[in-house]
C-alpha cells in the first residue's frame, strides 16, 4: 500500500460499456492495493447535475467506488472539463473527497500538483471563453434548475458539436500551452512533480523553470487501452491495465 494511483479522462458512459467493466475490476484489483486513488478529471463522459445519481445506469460506478472506500482506500477527484458538476451528493454517495483544481498536496515528502488540464489549453481561446461561463456561480445555477431530461439533451447538442469543431481544430491549439504550464509551476513554486490529463497524450515532459527541475506527467486516455500512474518514494511510473 506504498504507492498512489492516479487515472483521468475514463470518459464512463452508456455507449462503452467495456470501459465501465474495465474500470470497475481496476477498482476491485488494483486500486484495492493502493493507499490512495486520484481521478483528475472527465471520469465520465459527461454528468449533468447531482440528481443523475438517481440514474439506474451509473449505480454500479458509485457502488463500486463506495466499495473501494468502504475498504479504505482514499479517493480524491478533481473535476474535468466533461464532470465538473460532480457535487456533494456525488461525494456522500462515493465518499471521494472532491478537490479544487489545481491541488499542490505532498506524497513521499514531495510536492505534487495535481489538475485535470484544460485550464492549460490557453490557444484554444474559444474554449477558454465557454469555460468560464459554464464554471460561474450563475450558468451553473441557472442551468441546474432545468429538468433533468432538459439539461442531458443540452449536454449532448454540446457533446456533437464540439466533437465538430475538433476536425477543424489543430493539434497544437488543443495541447497545453507552454508559458501556460510554466506560470503555474512558478506559481507553485516549482513542484519536483505535475501530474494531469485531458489531452489524451500520455507522455513525460522534463521542465527547467527557474532553476528547477519538473517532471510533468500527462496521463491518458481509456478508449483503447487503459492506463495509469503509479507513485511511490521511488517516483512515478506509467502503467498499463492486464489485458
Amino acid at each position: 500500500m506504498d504507492y498512489c494511483l492516479f487515472i483521468s479522462d475514463l470518459h464512463l458512459c452508456d455507449s462503452r460499456p467495456h470501459i465501465t467493466q474495465a474500470f470497475n475490476q481496476f477498482l476491485e484489483k488494483t486500486a484495492a492495493k493502493a493507499q490512495a486513488l486520484y481521478i483528475l478529471g472527465d471520469l465520465f463522459e459527461y454528468w449533468a447535475g447531482d440528481d443523475s445519481i438517481a440514474v439506474g445506469t451509473y449505480q454500479a460506478t458509485i457502488h463500486a467506488l463506495h466499495k473501494l472506500t468502504s475498504s479504505g482506500v482514499a479517493v480524491f477527484l478533481i473535476h474535468g472539463n466533461r464532470d465538473f458538476l460532480l457535487g456533494k451528493d456525488f461525494a456522500n454517495a462515493t465518499d471521494i473527497k472532491i478537490l479544487p483544481d489545481p491541488s499542490l498536496i505532498t506524497l513521499y515528502g514531495k510536492p505534487v500538483l495535481l489538475s485535470h488540464g484544460d485550464a492549460l489549453c490557453t490557444d484554444d481561446i474559444a474554449y477558454q471563453q465557454f469555460r468560464s461561463e459554464v464554471r460561474s456561480t450563475t450558468w451553473q445555477v441557472q442551468f441546474l434548475g432545468q429538468p433533468l431530461a432538459k439539461r442531458i439533451a443540452y449536454i449532448e447538442q454540446l457533446r456533437a458539436k464540439s466533437e465538430q469543431e475538433k476536425s477543424t481544430k489543430s493539434m497544437q491549439i488543443m495541447d497545453v500551452n507552454s508559458t501556460a504550464v510554466n506560470n503555474l509551476l512558478r506559481k507553485f513554486s516549482y513542484p519536483p512533480i505535475f501530474i494531469h490529463g485531458h489531452t489524451h497524450r500520455p507522455n513525460k515532459h522534463v521542465h527547467e523553470v527557474g532553476g528547477s527541475v519538473c517532471e510533468r506527467w500527462v496521463l491518458g486516455d481509456w478508449y483503447e487501452q487503459g492506463s495509469y500512474l503509479k507513485l511511490s518514494a521511488n517516483g512515478c511510473h506509467s502503467q498499463m491495465l492486464a489485458s
